[in-house]
C-alpha cells in the first residue's frame, strides 16, 4: 500500500499487528478506531481546503475582482434562453391557434417578460440591502 501520508500508513500498521495479537473478536473495535482516525484526517483536510477556497474569493472580492460564482454561471444564463427559445415554439403554436395574432403577442411578450427578469437578476441583487449574507462577518 502506497500513501502520502506516513502517519496514517503508522496507524494502519499498528491497527494489523494489534489485530494480530489480540485476534479476530476485536477486529471490529480495531477497524472502527483505524477509520474514526481517517474519517478525521479528511475532516481537517477538507476543512483546510474550505478555509483556503473562502479566503482566496475574499482576496478576490477585496480586489475588486468578481466572485467566481458570477463568472462561472455561463450555462445558466444562456441554458435559460435556450430553453425558453425552444418552449417558445410550441407556445406560439397553440397561442396563434387558440387567439390568433392576440394570442401569438401574448405568447412572446411572456417569454420577452421571463428572460428580461432573468437577465435582469444580477443586478437586482447588487441593490443596497440585497444579498448580505449571515455567513459574513
Amino acid at each position: 500500500m502506497k500513501t502520502r501520508d506516513p502517519e496514517l500508513r503508522n496507524e494502519l500498521d499498528a491497527a494489523l499487528h494489534a489485530r494480530s495479537e489480540l485476534g479476530s473478536e476485536y477486529e471490529p473495535a480495531l477497524v472502527e478506531s483505524f477509520l474514526e482516525k481517517v474519517e478525521q484526517r479528511l475532516d481537517s483536510t477538507l476543512d483546510r481546503r474550505v478555509r483556503r477556497h473562502l479566503a482566496e474569493q475574499q482576496v478576490s472580492v477585496a480586489r475588486g475582482a468578481h466572485p467566481t460564482q458570477q463568472l462561472g454561471n455561463f450555462g445558466e444564463r444562456y441554458g435559460f434562453g435556450i430553453i425558453s427559445l425552444i418552449l417558445a415554439i410550441p407556445l406560439s403554436a397553440i397561442g396563434a391557434s387558440t387567439a390568433h395574432t392576440g394570442g401569438l403577442v401574448v405568447a412572446w411578450l411572456g417569454i420577452i417578460a421571463v428572460n428580461a427578469v432573468h437577465a435582469a437578476r444580477p443586478w437586482l441583487s447588487r441593490r443596497p440591502g440585497h444579498g448580505d449574507s449571515d455567513w459574513e462577518d
